[in-house]
């Protein structure tokens, strides 16, 4: 085995691909106090906002960091299809992102609730209203992927809702933490190492 180093102040993660091929089989959708909201168009600063707190504990920041030009450019474009999820009261709790820009395809771009709904079963209501939202007429394959900072049950979830595994990949990338994207105290799971 081959050991490589990752350099101070950058993150290291294992990408796994997934993919669907075929719809899965009708079933009964569980209840749940949560909806979908579909924002056309989609206001950058809520998305952002909505964005972080979903996935600042996983480290996402990919979108923090994007210009207004260029992230309008993808998000507001007509085969991206964003949803936030919403509680009773109409506070965003989760978000779908679905891209549709391939033909044949969606990639299921982002997925995710806030910390304090994991473990409640929203996620598989979450998922099943995904799929139904992706398999649209003309996909025959629907992918995301999933990597060793996201949650820890992330990817035995995606198995068990009819992904199958296709490839992995390794990702380093500087910690968005150290500049500043990041509040310091996020992802504690993971650790900060400074130069």
């Amino acid at each position: 085995m081959k050991l490589i180093g990752i350099p101070p102040g950058h993150v290291a993660e294992v990408v796994t691909y997934l993919d669907m091929r075929e719809p899965p089989k009708p079933a009964p959708l569980p209840s749940s106090p949560l909806r979908l909201n579909r924002w056309q168009p989609v206001d950058l600063a809520k998305y952002r906002l909505l964005f972080e707190r979903v996935g600042a504990p996983w480290l996402w920041y990919s979108r923090l960091v994007m210009e207004d030009v260029a992230l309008d450019a993808v998000i507001n474009q007509p085969d991206i299809r964003f949803h936030a999820v919403e509680d009773l009261r109409g506070i965003e709790v989760g978000m779908i992102e679905l891209d549709f820009r391939e033909p044949g395809q969606c990639e299921i771009q982002f997925f995710g609730l806030v910390p304090e709904l994991a473990g409640k079963g929203y996620g598989r209501w979450l998922m099943m209203q995904t799929l139904t939202l992706a398999w649209q007429p003309g996909v025959d394959r629907v992918h995301l992927h999933t990597c060793t900072l996201d949650h820890p049950n992330a990817l035995a979830f995606y198995r068990k809702m009819g992904f199958v595994p296709r490839g992995r990949a390794v990702e380093t990338f500087p910690d968005p933490r150290l500049a500043g994207i990041l509040p310091r105290d996020c992802a504690p799971h993971v650790p900060i190492l400074e130069g």
